[in-house]
């Protein structure tokens, strides 16, 4: 291996050959990532917390939006009705996270193999592959963190499949007349989501804790909002006495509280104090910022 002359690139490498002689410098095969040496190593880390924090707020994306759609086109419905779907999406996009885990290596296990980021470069090898001496461009695009990339797009199609194939007969037999526009909504979102993982997947990586700890206070902000009475008294009375308000608020929490963790690491966990914050905040200042009485001031 000393003899080996290294490749240029940060993600050019190497491969044994059966004679026992090495490849020329190129993409090394799926599953394997390149060494400092140039050689190509197979891909055997186990995922860290943060890792699989970052695949559970992935997973988490497509079942917020499929909940907020079915509470958008079903509102006034039954209640039994609407529960039901907000299940049966839970169900799709855990079954579709699982067996996308299951089909990777070690296959028939929920363990993953992979090879840990180290920059944000890892996740954009297409714009590193080099030229030497400025002449031909030498083709070394591949998956450096392997599977974080692609299991997210194999988490979303298996949800999606899912989706299409458990929703309807569940509609047929529960609701026929309510919840058809949710999953059309989901014919729609999904690829959206496809399309960002596809350009920001290692921006999203980087910052997913921040990303979560902000649109949870954005969107806490924007249930209390619509609400017509702007008092504090009127709006806690409403977060507390109504049933669909509070597990609203639980869920705005909750999601406070994993994007607080992912952050921390569960090394600072009083922070998770924090958590009801941003509604309070607003509860208390709402009186104050009522755009009728800075108009008429």
């Amino acid at each position: 291996m000393a003899a080996v002359r290294s490749c240029p690139g940060l993600y050019c490498g190497r491969i044994e050959l059966e004679d026992g002689s090495w490849s020329d410098c190129g993409a090394c095969p799926r599953g394997f990532r390149t060494n400092a040496s140039s050689y190509c190593m197979p891909c055997v880390d186990e995922p860290s917390l943060y890792d699989w924090q970052y695949l559970g707020f992935m997973v988490l994306l497509p079942m917020v939006l499929h909940w907020f759609f079915i509470d958008m086109v079903t509102r006034g419905k039954a209640e039994n009705g609407v529960i039901i779907q907000h299940m049966c999406a839970f169900l799709e996009v855990i079954s579709g996270t699982l067996a996308a885990l299951l089909v990777l290596p070690p296959p028939g296990s929920v363990s993953l193999y992979m090879c840990s980021p180290k920059a944000l470069s890892d996740w954009y090898t297409l714009l590193h592959n080099p030229q030497p001496d400025y002449k031909e461009m030498l083709h070394c695009t591949q998956e450096a963190v392997y599977p974080l990339y692609t299991i997210v797009f194999l988490i979303y199609a298996f949800s999606l499949l899912m989706t299409i194939t458990l929703r309807p007969w569940l509609l047929a037999w529960n609701a026929p007349n309510s919840g058809k526009k949710a999953i059309y909504c989901a014919l729609y979102f999904h690829p959206i989501l496809v399309l960002i993982h596809t350009v920001a997947a290692g921006l999203i990586y980087c910052s997913f804790p921040y990303i979560v700890i902000i649109i949870s206070m954005m969107t806490s902000a924007s249930h209390f909002s619509i609400k017509s009475e702007q008092s504090a008294p009127a709006l806690l009375i409403s977060s507390i006495t109504n049933t669909r308000n509070l597990i609203i608020l639980f869920g705005h929490w909750l999601v406070h509280a994993y994007g607080i963790l992912s952050l921390t690491g569960f090394k600072e966990l009083w922070y998770l104090s924090l958590v009801p914050a941003p509604a309070m905040f607003y509860i208390v200042t709402a009186q104050f910022t009522d755009p009728l009485k800075i108009h008429g001031d």
